[in-house]
C-alpha cells in the first residue's frame, strides 16, 4: 500500500485530462485527441507494466462494436484495457478493480467539446494503473483484474462487455469494485472529508427469483446478500491506519438517479460494489467547462484531491490482496432448521483452495451491521455452535495458513 505513488496518480490523471475529451463517441484514430488516443496510451503503459511480471500479468484490449442503442446513435467500436495477473494456485477465482476512461459534459452526445473527466473518472482509472504497476511483481493465489473500461456515460457499456466475457469463460468472479469518483474529498458546501470513502453494496441481489427473495425475506437475509458481505469484509480489511481511512458501507445498490460499472457484474451474479467519494459536488460532474454567476464548472484537476486518491487505492489495494490471498468464500452454505433447537448447525462444501486452515463461524444480532462474533471450528464441513438460530444472524468464512479470510457467506435453510 505506501508504494501507491501520489506524483504517479496525478500524472496519469493529467495525462487523461490532456486527451481533451474521452467522450466514446469521439476520435478513435486521432492520435493526441479523443477517447483512442486515451485507450492507446492507457495500454501502452498497462503492457509496460506488465513486463515487470515475467508473464504473469497478461494485458488486452478486448473490444466489440455497439450497434445503435441509449447513447450511442451508430455502431461504435468499444474498447475496454485489462490486465490480468494470474493466481498461482486460484487462478478461475477472480477478482476485479475497474474505472471508466470515458467522460462526458452536460450534453451526454457532446463528443466535440472539452470533457477533461479528471473525477469522473480519470480518478478510478489512476487507482487501476498504479495497482497494476504495483501488483505486476507480486503473485497472488487468485487472479487479480485490473481494468480500464469505456462506455460508461453512454450505458455501462464496456463493463457490460467485461462481464459478459468473464461469465461466459467460466470464471468465478468472487468481487469486483468500480471506482467512480474517487477524486475529491470536498463537498459542495466546502466541507471537507478526507479520510472516508463510500462503498455502495447492494442488499436484495438482482438476480434472486421470487422464490428466492420471499425465502431471503422470510428468514431476515435481506441485509445479507454476497454484495453485502462483500462491503462488510472491505470495510474490515480496509478501515484501519494503514490506509488511513474509513469504509462507509452504504446499504444501497448506487446513489439515487445514478449507475455504475459494478451494475453489469450484479446482474451476472456476482458480488459487486461502487467506490464513491463521500460527499459529491455536482458542478464538476457532468459539466461543460465555464464560469457562471462567478462558478467554475466542469470536471477539472484542479478539484482533485490526490492524497484522497492516494488513501482510497490503498483501501483498493488492501481490499483486492486480502481477497486473492484467502481461500475463496465458502459454497453451498446451509443452516438447520429441522428440529427445535437453540443450537446452530451450520454445514458448507469443504474448500479444496491450497493452504485452507480452517473455517471460523461468525455472527451477529439481527440488528447489528457487522460481525461482531467469530466461533474457530477448524478444517471441517459442519459445526454446531452454542447460538440460537432464531436471535442471530451467522455466517461461516474460510481461513488460511498465511491468516487471510475470505469473506462470510450467509447460511439458508
Amino acid at each position: 500500500m505506501s508504494q501507491i505513488d501520489p506524483t504517479r496518480i496525478e500524472a496519469i490523471i493529467q495525462k487523461l485530462v490532456s486527451f481533451g475529451t474521452r467522450h466514446t463517441l469521439s476520435s478513435q484514430t486521432d492520435p493526441v485527441r479523443g477517447i483512442g488516443a486515451a485507450r492507446d496510451w492507457i495500454a501502452q503503459e498497462m503492457r509496460t507494466f506488465a513486463a515487470a511480471s515475467n508473464g504473469q500479468m497478461v494485458v488486452t484490449v478486448p473490444s466489440f462494436i455497439q450497434g445503435p442503442a441509449p447513447g450511442i446513435p451508430n455502431n461504435t467500436r468499444i474498447s475496454n484495457i485489462v490486465a490480468t495477473l494470474k493466481g498461482s494456485s486460484d487462478p478461475n477465482r477472480v477478482y476485479v478493480i475497474s474505472g471508466h476512461y470515458d467522460s462526458r459534459v452536460t450534453d451526454i452526445m457532446n463528443s466535440v467539446d472539452d470533457s477533461p473527466g479528471a473525477d469522473d473518472d480519470a480518478s478510478g482509472v489512476a487507482v487501476s494503473m498504479e495497482l497494476a504497476r504495483i501488483m505486476a511483481t507480486h503473485l497472488p493465489a487468485a487472479t487479480i483484474v485490473l481494468a480500464a473500461v469505456a462506455g460508461e456515460e453512454q450505458g455501462l457499456y464496456g463493463a457490460d462487455f467485461m462481464a459478459q466475457q468473464l461469465q461466459a469463460a467460466g470464471a468465478d468472479v468472487q468481487g469486483m469494485f468500480t471506482n467512480d469518483i474517487i477524486g475529491s474529498s470536498t463537498a459542495d458546501d466546502g466541507t471537507v472529508d478526507p479520510n472516508n470513502i463510500r462503498l455502495f453494496a447492494q442488499g436484495m441481489p438482482t438476480t434472486d427469483t421470487p422464490t428466492q427473495e420471499a425465502e431471503r425475506a422470510s428468514i431476515g437475509g435481506e441485509n445479507d446478500s454476497p454484495a453485502r458481505e462483500l462491503g462488510r469484509f472491505v470495510a474490515e480489511v480496509g478501515t484501519n491506519d494503514a490506509t488511513n481511512m474509513t469504509v462507509q458501507v452504504i446499504y444501497r445498490k448506487d446513489r439515487f438517479l445514478r449507475g455504475g460499472d459494478h451494475l453489469p457484474f450484479l446482474q451476472r451474479g456476482f458480488p459487486a460494489a461502487r467506490f464513491t467519494e463521500p460527499h459529491e459536488n455536482f458542478a464538476h460532474q457532468h459539466q461543460d467547462v465555464r464560469v457562471q454567476n462567478g462558478m467554475q464548472f466542469g470536471d477539472l484537476i484542479e478539484f482533485c484531491d490526490i492524497d484522497f486518491i492516494v488513501r482510497a487505492g490503498r483501501v483498493n489495494a488492501a481490499a483486492i490482496w486480502s481477497l486473492a490471498q484467502a481461500p475463496g468464500t465458502p459454497k453451498n452454505v446451509s443452516l438447520d432448521t429441522s428440529v427445535l433447537t437453540n443450537n446452530s448447525t451450520l454445514t458448507w462444501a469443504l474448500g479444496t483452495d491450497a493452504g485452507l486452515a480452517g473455517y471460523e463461524i461468525v455472527w451477529r444480532s439481527t440488528i447489528a451491521p457487522f460481525w461482531t462474533h467469530v466461533i474457530p471450528v477448524g478444517k471441517q464441513s459442519q459445526a454446531t455452535v452454542l447460538v440460537s438460530k432464531d436471535n442471530a444472524i451467522l455466517g461461516v468464512r474460510a481461513v488460511g495458513a498465511n491468516g487471510y479470510k475470505s469473506p462470510a457467506a450467509y447460511p439458508f435453510p
